[in-house]
């Protein structure tokens, strides 16, 4: 109970400040991530919160579930179609070349054996748009750059996954397992993509008849229902949940565009209340001895990851596009470590591999660098492309605001 008075008070805090920190440098994800941190064991003790602790993985699973298939509804097949080549750069080089820049750094750097440093690689190459809000969520920015973080954030989760547990399965006792676990991993990979589609179907196909339908305001809760049983189905078969979420999204948003819009406020709502509870949780794990157990190779390999290998690697698959050099700079620093790298971190801390704790320990430590630098640089940086108002609450009283009534509106989505 002391975890649920913390997080109301954190929230409380979060929404009364989120005003001021859509406008700075000051960021929402930071407060949870801090407020965590300093209820631990490690500062005031009011939680008491592990690794192997069942509500870290829980949380984790649920926040990343809830963004990818929120994240599957802002997918446009028609745009995607239109401007697919980007994306695609960004997923097929781009992430490629930050997998095996990251390997080679933590091998040389901090020590770990080429098995576990390829690890730490598929484990942090995903990236998330949430710590980006003001890049990725405003429609000032140009919808190209837009794209391009959204697409590949939301499916370079997925393709991360297949690599991450080969590879534990190849640093684990036995070589022989990676080979027997790969036609475990495409069959939960294909099963997720099959229930992610179905589903979806399923449900629209349901609502069409006649004496079917739901009232107005239970609507929203169409979308939210397929979601819940997704879920379920999806851990009772040993399904992938994530693709299946991001694919279950963008199956609604094609056949019931309407379904979305309903939706959309609420599952917008729940998501970010997911992802500052998963913050929240993560955030108590940052003890200073965790910060104490990584050396002094493994903060260069930090820094490196956020500052150089990202940036450099994207910059390098973006070569000859027609994207902008101010947009592609954008897009080459928004590559924040999110919920994906998480969950996948966590499976490593459980996985009993010789060198799981050494690689959570790099692992937790970039991701909580990389949310401070990228959740405190998007505001600034949004700025860069004319976006005044960025928390939809004008400086001045609404009263002497001079500005069309149209561009009033745009600024207060």
């Amino acid at each position: 109970m002391v975890l649920v008075v913390v997080f109301g008070a954190a929230l409380l805090v979060a929404v009364l400040l989120s005003g001021l920190a859509a406008r700075t440098v000051l960021s929402t994800s930071f407060l949870f991530l801090v407020g965590g941190a300093l209820v631990s064991d490690g500062f005031l003790g009011l939680i008491h919160i592990t690794p192997d602790s069942e509500i870290v993985s829980v949380t984790a699973d649920l926040a990343l579930f809830a963004v990818l298939f929120t994240d599957g509804m802002h997918v446009s097949l028609p745009k995607l179609r239109a401007s697919w080549k980007n994306p695609a750069r960004a997923l097929g080089l781009g992430m490629p070349l930050a997998f095996v820049f990251m390997a080679l750094i933590t091998h040389y750097l901090v020590g770990l054996d080429w098995t576990t440093s390829f690890l730490v690689g598929a484990v942090l190459a995903p990236t998330d748009p949430v710590f980006a809000s003001a890049i990725v969520g405003r429609t000032e920015v140009p919808a190209k750059l837009r794209q391009l973080l959204n697409v590949e954030s939301g499916i370079n989760d997925g393709l991360a996954l297949p690599v991450v547990l080969i590879l534990i399965a190849a640093a684990g006792p036995t070589a022989d397992s990676a080979e027997a676990s790969g036609s475990t991993i495409a069959m939960e990979l294909l099963l997720g993509l099959v229930f992610g589609i179905a589903l979806p179907l399923l449900v629209n196909w349901l609502v069409r008849f006649r004496l079917l339908g739901a009232e107005p305001k239970l609507q929203p809760l169409l979308p939210l229902a397929t979601g819940i049983i997704l879920y379920a189905a999806c851990h009772l078969t040993h399904a992938n949940p994530y693709l299946a979420a991001f694919s279950a999204g963008a199956v609604i948003v094609h056949v019931s565009p309407e379904a979305k819009e309903f939706f959309e406020p609420l599952g917008e709502a729940l998501a970010e209340l997911a992802k500052f509870a998963a913050l929240l949780v993560f955030g108590a794990l940052l003890t200073p001895q965790l910060f104490g157990d990584l050396s002094f190779g493994g903060y260069v390999a930090v820094v490196l990851a956020i500052v150089l290998i990202r940036p450099a690697s994207l910059l390098i698959s973006l070569l000859g596009t027609r994207i902008s050099r101010k947009e592609r700079l954008v897009a080459a620093w928004f590559g924040p470590k999110g919920f994906a790298s998480v969950v996948y971190g966590l499976l490593v801390l459980q996985s009993g591999i010789p060198q799981a704790e050494e690689a959570f320990t790099l692992i937790a430590v970039c991701i909580a660098f990389s949310i401070i630098a990228h959740s405190s640089t998007d505001v600034p940086i949004a700025r860069a492309f004319d976006v005044d108002e960025l928390a939809g609450i004008p400086d001045k009283p609404a009263d002497v605001d001079a500005r069309p009534k149209e561009v009033q509106a745009d600024a207060g989505t």
